[in-house]
């Protein structure tokens, strides 16, 4: 049985993803939105709506590339954040920002025309 787990993300759809559609992508989108905290593995998956297992696989790779790094331990879990001093990190932060920006006002431009026609 599968387990539904895009109604749990804390955000429809991300910028990047809108881009770059995948679970990488997810990640990185949660991680440079909320990117004052950091989060468990479980709370990554949760938030993104993937898979713990393609979390945990995705967050090896991101981390091994410095994009994200751990911060500290809590209990057993491992705690996560984007890593905004690596230039990977610094560029994704950015890129993200400048497509949430982009998506920002062509919404504002569609629903200014709405109202011009209507």
């Amino acid at each position: 049985m599968k387990k539904k787990i895009s109604g749990n993300r804390a955000l429809q759809s991300g910028p990047l993803e809108s881009v770059f559609p995948g679970s990488t992508s997810k990640i990185l989108d949660f991680l440079a939105t909320f990117k004052d905290w950091d989060y468990s593995v479980s709370d990554i998956a949760k938030n993104s709506g993937i898979s713990f297992k393609t979390a945990l696989n995705e967050i090896k790779n991101l981390e091994q590339q410095g994009v994200i790094f751990r911060t500290r331990t809590v209990g057993k879990a491992i705690m996560y954040k984007l890593n905004l001093d690596s230039k990977q990190g610094y560029y994704i932060g950015k890129l993200i920002f400048e497509l949430a920006t982009k998506r920002s006002l062509e919404s504002s431009e569609t629903k200014t025309k709405t109202k011009v026609t209507a």
